[in-house]
C-alpha cells in the first residue's frame, strides 16, 4: 500500500496519504452499472387490465353474545337460557342470511366441559362464525 517500501533505511518515512485511485475506480464501475440498470428498472410491461365495477360492501351481520358464568349458567344476549333453549336458538340463527356471528364470553373459572359442550352444540347446529371475547390484560408485566 502507501506505507513505504521494503527498504528500511533512515531516509524513508511512511506516507500518510490515502491512495484514492482504487476508490475512484470502484466509483466509476458502480456508476456504469447504475447507468445500465436504471433504464431497466423503469421499463414496464404493457398489459390491458380488466375493468371491474365497484359494489357496496354488505352490512356486517349482527352478532349474538353467548355468556357462560362461573355458576355454569348460559345467557343468550344477557337473557338466561337452558341448554335445550340454547340449542333451539342456535338452530334458529342458522337459517338467517347473513348468519349472525356467535360471540362466546366465558368466565375464566367456568368449567371447560361446559364451554366444549356449547361449542359442540353450535357446530352441530351449523354455526360457522364463532368468536371468543376476552378482556385485555391490564397488568403491565
Amino acid at each position: 500500500m502507501a506505507f513505504g517500501g521494503f527498504d528500511q533505511s533512515k531516509n524513508t518515512h511512511p506516507v500518510a496519504e490515502i491512495n484514492m485511485v482504487p476508490l475512484i475506480d470502484v466509483m466509476l464501475v458502480l456508476l456504469i452499472i447504475f447507468m445500465i440498470t436504471a433504464p431497466m428498472m423503469t421499463h414496464t410491461v404493457k398489459i390491458d387490465l380488466p375493468k371491474a365495477g365497484s359494489q357496496a360492501q354488505p352490512e356486517q351481520p349482527e352478532h349474538i353474545t353467548l355468556s357462560i358464568n362461573l355458576d355454569e349458567q348460559l345467557f343468550w344476549n344477557e337473557i338466561p337460557v337452558t341448554r335445550t333453549e340454547l340449542q333451539q336458538h342456535l338452530l334458529e340463527i342458522t337459517v338467517q342470511l347473513p348468519q349472525p356471528e356467535l360471540h362466546i364470553r366465558a368466565d375464566q373459572a367456568a368449567p371447560y366441559r361446559l364451554v366444549a359442550e356449547t361449542l359442540a352444540d353450535a357446530t352441530k347446529a351449523g354455526i360457522t362464525h364463532i368468536g371468543f371475547v376476552s378482556e385485555p390484560d391490564t397488568n403491565n408485566q
